[in-house]
């Protein structure tokens, strides 16, 4: 499991907003970290086209390495912490370029 892969993750129940149940999600917690605790940080994913008025998502159109069924939101505003026992079975992957963009969203959401 490292950075920028792609999960079937279940994600508990929630109130409001939050994204829940079985869907894919980013990987972006460090791979020599992720070995050392017990949750991970997750980047939920969204078929819903709306989710793109909000700020710091970024659109993935399927490909053969992410292999994602249908085009999907990254919800970086909703990044997260599971227990690594939520995570499923590896989909596959984002690009070197969307994973950069990931994190550039990342640094933004918390002013670093």
């Amino acid at each position: 499991m490292k950075p920028g892969d792609i999960h079937w993750v279940e994600i508990p129940a929630a109130n409001g907003h939050e994204q829940s149940g079985l869907r894919p999600a980013i990987i972006l917690q460090s791979e020599h970290i992720t070995r050392k605790l017990t949750t991970v940080q997750i980047v939920p994913l969204t078929s819903r086209m709306k989710a793109r008025r909000f700020p710091l998502t970024l659109v993935i159109e399927p490909d053969t390495f992410n292999r994602l069924s249908a085009r999907s939101i990254a919800l970086v505003f909703q990044l997260r912490a599971i227990d690594r026992r939520r995570l499923k079975s590896r989909l596959g992957t984002v690009n070197a370029e969307q994973l950069a963009r990931l994190k550039v969203f990342v640094r933004e959401l918390f002013e670093l």
